[in-house]
């Protein structure tokens, strides 16, 4: 049975790692009308604050920036085309001009890329090359968390795994780095970098409470029964509670593979209660409306990106790399925490982001996870900074879940 100040201090450490809501919850209830409304106006295919954003970040017209964004959908298209053809490929990026370029295992498989209209390359390397090496050393964090190490991750641009150093020099830190440069130049070592931590605040009030604490919405979806189920960060129900929205329960968390200390992913679900609903709108706080969820496609590194949350609110960037592992430091003084799993990015966010919603086009990709410690951002949509995601896609292949979609 767990005592009472043990289960407080677990609350606080929940809400301390906890998020803020980023898209909407809907209640039983339904307001109706006698009048028939007019058709809307057809919606314009990208966010208009994600084409701002992009356009003041190459230094482009917002038409040019639409023309990239089509550009990298088209490329997208030919890419996801060349896997369904089995060509053999080893991961894909954008280029800072907008271009994809494709990892072909071998100059036949370069010969198709390019056939398809696409730039090959074929490197050392490769993804599943590595992937192996990040795998080492993801065993490696997970036997002694190296507090001196922020973040690890398959970089396919470079064609290495980079690891980024915050400074400090325990032991296990330098038994990382050790292994880490035994691989030679596959590694490249970043030095400099801040630590990191799960991104939440626990202010009077909430869009989604337990006990007391804050935590957020992400996006819903049904299981393989039809069940409606709520997919969120891991860290935002730690503890399984029953959820709040507006001071009226609507879910209860089931399932996390999450736990402060000890080896995790950060997803989560919680089942819907019946008479509820998760929203298929992404909030922009105001910037510029709402974005409609459509599906959850998973935009390769480079691509434009843009994520909602209580306190940054509507911030863009680009997606970095995937297979991302770090490590997070607990601001109550609680143990590191190593998780794996996740995406980089280069948008901006703060405590309180942790759960927001980051969307690509009308993409969901995932849920804030964390980001460094003592960022600030401008207050701008392309404010410089950087944050960590848990994509979605992996948490609905995960829990066998379907993306509810507009």
């Amino acid at each position: 049975m767990k005592h009472g100040k043990k289960n407080a201090r677990r609350y606080i450490v929940a809400a301390s790692i906890g998020a803020l809501l980023s898209a909407g919850v809907a209640t039983g209830a339904y307001a109706g009308t006698t009048e028939k409304p007019s058709a809307p106006a057809a919606a314009p295919a990208y966010q208009p604050e994600m084409v701002k954003a992009l356009a003041v970040t190459l230094g482009v017209s917002e038409k040019a920036a639409v023309e990239r964004l089509d550009r990298e959908a088209d490329q997208q298209d030919r890419f996801a085309d060349l896997r369904k053809d089995r060509v053999d490929t080893l991961g894909a990026f954008f280029t800072k001009d907008g271009s994809l370029v494709v990892n072909a295992a071998d100059a036949e498989a370069a010969k198709d890329v390019r056939a398809a209209g696409l730039k090959a390359r074929v490197p050392e390397r490769g993804e599943s090359e590595l992937d192996r090496i990040k795998a080492q050393l993801d065993a490696k964090a997970l036997k002694s968390a190296p507090a001196g190490i922020s973040a690890w991750s398959v970089d396919l641009a470079s064609d290495t795994v980079t690891v980024e150093v915050n400074g400090d020099t325990d032991a296990a830190t330098r038994s990382f780095l050790k292994a880490a440069q035994s691989n030679g130049d596959a590694v490249r070592v970043v030095k400099g970098q801040e630590k990191l931590e799960t991104q939440a605040v626990v202010p009077p009030g909430s869009r989604m409470t337990f006990n007391g604490y804050l935590c957020s919405v992400g996006y819903g979806a049904k299981d393989r029964n039809g069940k409606q189920v709520l997919v969120t960060a891991g860290h935002c129900i730690e503890d399984l509670p029953a959820l709040a929205y507006n001071g009226t329960r609507f879910a209860k968390g089931t399932h996390t593979r999450f736990a402060l200390g000890t080896r995790s992913v950060d997803m989560g679900i919680a089942a819907v209660d019946a008479g509820n609903s998760i929203g298929l709108d992404i909030t922009t706080y105001g910037r510029a409306g709402t974005v409609p969820v459509k599906g959850s496609k998973r935009a390769p590194s480079g691509a434009a990106l843009c994520k909602s949350g209580q306190t940054t609110q509507w911030t863009c960037g680009k997606v970095g790399s995937y297979n991302v592992s770090v490590t997070y430091t607990d601001q109550n003084g609680g143990p590191d925490t190593v998780v794996t799993g996740l995406a980089s990015s280069s948008v901006c966010t703060q405590g309180g982001d942790s759960g927001g919603a980051y969307v690509s086009g009308d993409q969901a990709q995932g849920m804030t996870s964390g980001g460094p410690s003592n960022q600030r951002c401008n207050g701008q949509v392309n404010s410089p900074g950087s944050s960590y995601f848990q994509p979605l896609d992996d948490a609905l292949a995960y829990y066998g879940l379907t993306l509810n979609t507009k």
